[in-house]
């Protein structure tokens, strides 16, 4: 998670200042999102017919190679050879990080203790502590590219995970699935109405994240903070890799307290579904707000901008309580019999939603700048809330 947190904001920045435009910048992460669509519908079904450690040692070796191949771009190519090349490099590393982050999700409905309290504390840190990992990287992505420049940076980050793979190679505990034969493909697909009603809720969530989070805001913090100068483009670089870092941890520490807050030992499946609905309604009004401000501000300023911190950091600490709400449910709708399928299929609808997202958020920033981005948000999450509210009622009559 942490290399895959630096990599975003290493290729997000080095191309932005290569005068990439949003939408091409959107582009060049359409792969990566891609191929956790794939990755997640499948990795399900290949963890269960040939073990979870099969899948976790995949996606960190996956993740080696796309570091060590991305630190070969020339910038002598051409813009077209330069965006292939790091579009089918992203799309290798998006199926790394959703074969890892698969196989740890799934290691815990297996591991975790039985009860409902139990399961939601665990889901709950290991979420939470995958996230605050990945917020640390946006901020070692800016900074190596700032101090390092690309390449080294790059070489850097495969040499760190490839000597973790070999760690993980020696200390992997015992007591994971190692897989069974007869498995049908055909399998992946889940006929449980509760979690595809919840992979739906959870596509509209995500997509609507990513939609100011993946060109958007870093875009517009670049516009604000940098001059064009190399020194300009070292602040901003600061500063966008600090606010996507505090954001990100933020968000991973929230979801680790979320079972607590939410008093999820003396509450039931049936309330911890009422409590997504009710959450998830209360995050659609900071976007909304957020976009009418801006919209009605004349230009960039310092209040401004500490607005739109401010504001984006209490949507990610309400998002981070949906995010572990649905954690939870996922795995409370499952078995351990399909756990690695069911949860394939449910990341799979978070891998479209960040797709769907990603595309937004370079094409409503091209296209009607930050304002248009939010609107957009408040939009996809208003169509999460009505995903959950009708598995609420799907669930009350079944």
């Amino acid at each position: 998670m942490l290399t895959d947190g630096a990599l975003r904001m290493l290729v997000l920045l080095h191309f932005h200042i290569l005068g990439f435009t949003p939408i091409q910048l959107a582009y060049l992460f359409v792969v990566y999102e891609i191929a956790g669509i794939a990755t997640n519908l499948y990795a399900g079904w290949i963890a269960a017919r040939f073990g979870l450690t099969t899948t976790l040692y995949a996606g960190l070796l996956f993740q080696v190679l796309a570091l060590l191949a991305l630190a070969q771009l020339d910038p002598t190519w051409s813009l077209t050879a330069s965006v292939v090349f790091v579009m089918t490099l992203q799309g290798l590393s998006g199926m790394a990080k959703d074969l890892t982050k698969m196989s740890a999700k799934s290691a815990v409905k297996i591991l975790a203790p039985s009860e409902s309290e139990g399961l939601f504390r665990w889901v709950a840190i290991l979420t939470g502590s995958k996230n605050a990992v990945k917020g640390a990287g946006f901020l070692l992505g800016a900074l190596l590219l700032a101090i390092f420049g690309f390449a080294p940076s790059l070489l850097a980050m495969a040499a760190i995970l490839f000597l973790i793979l070999v760690g993980i190679l020696f200390t992997m505990p015992a007591g994971l699935p190692v897989g069974r034969k007869g498995v049908n493909l055909s399998e992946i697909f889940s006929k449980n109405q509760k979690v595809n009603l919840l992979s739906v809720a959870r596509l509209f969530l995500f997509g609507a994240r990513d939609v100011w989070f993946v060109v958007g805001i870093p875009i517009y913090f670049y516009a604000v903070f940098s001059d064009g100068s190399d020194e300009g483009n070292r602040t901003a670089f600061f500063v966008i890799g600090a606010f996507m870092a505090l954001w990100t941890i933020s968000y991973g520490i929230i979801q680790g307290w979320a079972p607590h807050f939410l008093k999820a030992r003396a509450r039931t499946e049936a309330q911890m579904l009422i409590q997504a609905k009710r959450w998830v309604s209360f995050l659609v009004y900071v976007p909304a707000l957020l976009a009418i401000f801006v919209w009605f501000s004349s230009e960039p300023s310092k209040a401004l901008t500490a607005t739109i911190i401010l504001g984006l950091i209490v949507f990610g600490m309400i998002f981070a309580v949906n995010s572990s709400l649905h954690s939870f449910l996922i795995l409370s709708f499952t078995n351990a019999d399909r756990v690695t399928m069911d949860v394939g299929f449910y990341y799979m609808a978070n891998a479209a939603g960040r797709l769907v997202g990603t595309i937004l958020s370079g094409l409503t920033y091209q296209l009607g700048g930050l304002p248009l981005c939010l609107c957009t948000t408040a939009i996809m999450i208003s169509l999460s809330f009505l995903a959950t509210s009708k598995l609420i009622k799907r669930t009350t009559i079944a």
